[in-house]
């Protein structure tokens, strides 16, 4: 019997090692576990101008928000006047960046050799214009501001 209890108390005291684990490391690991479930890759709430509802549903804040970011970026660019030697159909693609804090900035603008090869600054022209065009509220994960890059087509055609 004697045998018994102490193969016992030896087993229980093994099993129990996780009452042993301190409060930090119990944290840590919940932490992590809650990390791990998190999808990066997708916001709760999508940046919204003024003139969008942040009420709505998800997939109208998406449209509302698209919506209003091309006419802002149209506006930005409907001035911009380049002249071609051969005309142009392509597209080019734009990244952007709204940080944390609403504000837009041009990441990046494909550069395009048929493009550049007829436009020699078209990619700082371009960024010129679209950089700090406006603020929204930024968007949110899990109540949180966070940053989102996204990409817009500019379609150029000369024809």
């Amino acid at each position: 019997m004697r045998k018994f209890l102490w193969m016992s108390l030896c087993i229980g005291l093994l099993a129990s090692c996780e009452l042993f684990e301190s409060k930090e490391d119990k944290a840590q690991k919940l932490v992590n576990e809650e990390l791990l479930g998190i999808d990066w890759n997708d916001v709760d709430q999508y940046p919204h101008f003024d003139s969008c509802d942040e009420l709505a549903v998800k997939e109208a804040q998406r449209q509302c928000f698209q919506t209003v970011m091309i006419d802002t970026f149209s506006k930005a660019l409907s001035g911009l006047k380049f002249q071609v030697q051969h005309d142009l159909n392509d597209t080019v693609y734009v990244d952007f960046l709204i940080d944390e804090h609403g504000f837009i900035s041009v990441l990046n603008v494909e550069e395009k050799t048929s493009v550049l090869n007829e436009i020699a600054d078209f990619n700082a022209k371009i960024t010129a214009r679209l950089n700090d065009l406006t603020t929204v509220a930024p968007a949110l994960k899990r109540g949180n501001p966070v940053s989102l890059r996204f990409r817009l087509p500019l379609v150029l055609n000369t024809n």
